[in-house]
C-alpha cells in the first residue's frame, strides 16, 4: 500500500508539473522573443527618425541595422535587398518578418530630400531566445523540488497509513501462532481503527470459545469416570473368565481414550503455522522414549529415520504428541511381539507402521471396541499444522499411519 500511495502521488505530481510547466516555458520563450522584437522595433524607429530629419546619407547605422536608400545603395550592416525590404518600400508599412537565422524589423521612412528609405534591424535567433534556457532550468529545478517534496509527503502519508495496518498484521500473526493474549492498539484512519477493535473482540471471543471447549471436554471426561468405575465393578462380577477378560479389555480401552481426551483438553492452545520444529529430531527422541516400553512389552521397535534437520511447520510439542498417539495406537491395537517401525524421509513424510492385523474390512482402524479418538486427535493436529494424516496398508502387513508435514 505504501508503494501504491507513492506511485499515485508521483503520477499525479508529474501530470500537474507537465500541465503547469510546459505552458509556462512556452510563454517565457514567447515573451523573450517579444521583448527582443520590441527593442529592435524601438531601435529601427529611432533610426527612421534620424533618416527622416537628416537624410539617409547622414546616418551611420550600427552592425545590426541597415538603411536601404531609394537609389539602391545601403548603409550599415551589409545584407541583400530582400523581398521584405521591397515590400516595405512599396507599401510604406512597418512589419516584422522571419528570415534565415532570426527575425527582421522593417520600418519605411519618407525623407524630404531622398525619397522612401527602409530601415531594417536584424534580430538573431540567439537574441530571440536570450534567457530562455536559464528560465527553463529554473523551472525544471523548481519542478524537481516540488516533486521531491510531494514524494516525501507521500512517504510520510504511506507510513502513517501502513503502520497501523502492519500492527494489525502482526497481531493476526501472533493469534495464528496460538498467542491468544495478542491485542492491537487501534490507530490510523477510522476504518483501520474499527478493524483493530473488531480483531481484538474476535481474539477475545476465540479465547472464550477455546477455554469453554477445553473446560467442557475435561468436565465430560471426568464425569464419564464414575459410570466407568461402576462398569468396571460390574465387569468384575462376571464369572466367565473369557467374558470377564473381554469386557475388562474394553473398559480399559475406553478409560485410555478418556484419559487422552483429558490430556488434550489440558494442553495449551495448539501452535499455529509460524512455528517450526525438526521432524527427524522429534521422531528420534520419541523413538528412544518408546523403545524402553517396547522392551518391557517384548516388542520390536525399529526406526528408519533420515538425517536431519528436516524443518516442518508444526510445534515440537504438537509433533511429539502426534507421534505418541500413533505409537500408542500401534501398541494397544496389535498383539504382543508385533514389530513396529517409525520412519521419516527427507520429503517431510513421517510414519508409524506395524505388522499387526491391519485395517479391518470396513476400513476403520483399531481393534473391536476402540473408538478411534486418538487417531482423530492426531488427524486434527496434522490438519491444524497444514499437513495431513493418511491410513494405508503397511509393507509389514499391518497398518501404516503417514503424516505429511507442511514446509515452514
Amino acid at each position: 500500500m505504501r508503494r501504491r500511495i507513492a506511485e499515485l502521488v508521483a503520477v499525479t505530481t508529474l501530470l500537474v508539473l507537465v500541465l503547469a510547466l510546459v505552458p509556462v516555458g512556452l510563454l517565457l520563450r514567447s515573451e523573450a522573443a517579444a521583448n527582443a522584437t520590441a527593442n529592435a522595433l524601438l531601435r529601427a524607429q529611432s533610426t527612421a527618425d534620424l533618416v527622416a530629419g537628416l537624410g539617409s546619407a547622414s546616418v551611420q547605422p550600427d552592425d545590426r541595422t541597415t538603411v536601404f536608400r531609394p537609389d539602391g545603395t545601403s548603409a550599415g550592416a551589409v545584407t541583400p535587398r530582400s523581398a521584405s525590404v521591397q515590400l516595405a518600400e512599396r507599401d510604406g508599412a512597418s512589419f516584422v518578418a522571419e528570415t534565415a537565422g532570426g527575425r527582421e524589423v522593417l520600418v519605411p521612412v519618407q525623407s524630404l530630400t531622398d525619397g522612401t528609405s527602409v530601415v531594417r534591424v536584424f534580430i538573431p535567433s540567439s537574441e530571440l531566445r536570450a534567457g530562455v534556457a536559464r528560465s527553463w532550468l529554473l523551472l525544471a529545478l523548481g519542478g524537481l523540488a516540488l516533486f521531491a517534496t510531494s514524494m516525501l509527503a507521500a512517504d510520510a502519508l504511506g507510513r502513517r497509513v501502513v503502520r497501523p495496518i502492519a500492527s494489525l498484521a502482526g497481531t493476526a500473526s501472533r493469534l495464528s501462532e496460538g498467542d491468544l493474549t495478542a491485542r492491537v492498539t487501534p490507530a490510523g484512519p477510522p476504518e483501520v481503527r474499527q478493524v483493530g477493535a473488531e480483531l481484538n473482540r474476535l481474539a477475545l471471543r476465540i479465547d472464550e470459545l477455546l477455554t469453554t471447549a477445553r473446560t467442557e471436554s475435561a468436565d465430560l471426561a471426568h464425569r464419564l469416570r464414575t459410570p466407568l468405575t461402576a462398569l468396571r465393578l460390574d465387569v468384575g462380577g462376571v464369572r466367565d473368565p473369557e467374558e470377564n477378560a473381554r469386557l475388562a479389555t474394553g473398559v480399559d480401552r475406553i478409560t485410555a481414550e478418556i484419559d487422552e481426551m483429558i490430556r488434550t483438553a489440558r494442553r495449551p492452545v495448539r501452535a499455529g503455522g509460524a512455528v517450526r520444529s525438526d521432524l527427524a529430531a522429534v521422531a528420534r527422541e520419541r523413538l528412544h522414549f518408546w523403545s524402553a516400553l517396547a522392551d518391557d512389552a517384548g516388542r520390536r521397535l525399529t526406526g528408519d529415520l533420515a538425517d536431519g534437520p528436516i524443518p516442518v511447520r508444526i510445534g515440537a510439542d504438537d509433533l511429539a504428541a502426534l507421534f505418541d498417539v500413533l505409537l500408542d495406537n500401534a501398541f494397544r491395537h496389535t498383539p504382543e511381539g508385533t514389530e513396529i517401525r517409525v520412519g521419516v524421509d527427507a520429503n517431510r513424510h513421517a510414519w508409524v507402521e506395524d505388522a499387526g492385523p491391519g485395517l479391518p474390512p470396513d476400513g476403520t482402524p483399531g481393534s473391536p471396541g476402540s473408538t478411534g479418538i486418538g487417531l482423530d486427535i492426531a488427524r486434527r493436529t496434522a490438519l491444524a499444522a497444514g499437513g495431513s494424516l493418511q491410513l494405508t496398508a503397511s509393507p509389514l502387513g499391518g497398518l501404516r499411519a503417514t503424516f505429511d508435514a507442511a514446509e515452514p
